[in-house]
């Protein structure tokens, strides 16, 4: 009787509905997610927070210049900087702004991506390779971009190449050292198993290395992409001509030049608005997709 009770009670938990969040690996793989998150809650646990953090900062930002801790000349005024924002969109240069610095971080990324990603290959297949560059990229991927501008300036001039050059200086090692890191975490076995079914060089770098290192690949794209604006930013406020157009970090040392704070903060806020809305709208959902196919994100 025991004997049944206790059978009987293995069988049920066997067959009780287990939370997604409790999956993970294989059993994640294996298990069938068909039911959609509710909406709200999505809104909760993945609208509700920032906005939070957002209102909860602009109410502090509030706070400070009510109780004057500095002039209104050094802390503007979350209103003054949404007039900032209004004037802008009004004279029809706000998205010109944006444009002008979100295509060149682009363009400049995926030229980086062209560049960093057989590189990155290079050296991690070949040991002659990377004991001759993988110090020489470590020590780039640690220099603040901004230390090209000069030089970039000397060499090309005042434009675009001079800003795709400061992008690429910045942006390649981290593509390249991101793609050297997944490839080392690769199992031994994988590359074994892989040869053993005849994909070697390209065929083994195009179905064996980079989909087993795509987890740690997606993280260099991640910090190649931040590189990149990090480095666009910096040349565009260090070098600054007609034939360039005003970007963001224009507008920036525009704001300085002109002891404005609100066109300073309004700078600051759209430079990391650009951030964020890259990271969500393209190297998260990337992220996840890639984790969850690895059974590592089931129900999130």
């Amino acid at each position: 009787m025991a004997s049944t009770e206790k059978a009987a009670g293995v069988t049920e938990r066997a067959a009780a509905p287990q939370h997604p969040d409790d999956l993970a690996g294989l059993d994640a793989l294996e298990s069938a997610q068909t039911v959609r998150t509710p909406l709200r809650e999505t809104l909760l646990r993945k609208v509700l927070p920032p906005v939070t953090a957002v209102a909860l900062v602009l109410a502090v930002w509030q706070i400070l210049v009510w109780a004057e801790v500095a002039p209104p000349y050094k802390l503007a005024s979350p209103s003054d900087v949404w007039g900032e924002v209004r004037e802008a969109w009004l004279q029809g240069t706000l998205l010109d702004y944006i444009w002008t610095s979100v295509s060149r971080g682009l363009l400049g990324f995926l030229l980086a991506l062209a560049i960093g990603t057989p590189l990155g290959l290079l050296v991690a297949r070949v040991s002659f390779v990377r004991a001759a560059i993988g110090p020489i990229l470590s020590g780039l991927q640690s220099l603040p971009s901004v230390a090209w501008v000069p030089p970039a300036v000397i060499w090309l001039g005042l434009n675009d190449s001079m800003m795709y050059a400061v992008i690429l200086l910045g942006a390649v090692p981290s593509v390249a050292n991101g793609l050297v890191a997944g490839i080392d975490q690769i199992p031994p076995l994988f590359l074994r198993a892989g040869r053993t079914l005849g994909a070697t060089g390209l065929r083994g770098a195009r179905y064996i290395v980079m989909p087993a290192a795509l987890p740690g690949y997606v993280a260099g794209l991640k910090q190649g992409w931040a590189f990149s604006w990090r480095s666009l930013m910096a040349a565009e406020i260090i070098a600054s001509s007609p034939d360039l157009g005003v970007g963001l970090g224009q507008l920036l040392e525009n704001g300085r030049n002109n002891s404005s704070m609100s066109q300073v903060f309004l700078a600051i806020l759209l430079i990391l608005c650009v951030g964020i809305a890259i990271d969500l709208l393209i190297f998260s959902p990337l992220e996840r997709r890639v984790l969850r196919g690895r059974g590592l994100l089931a129900g999130r």
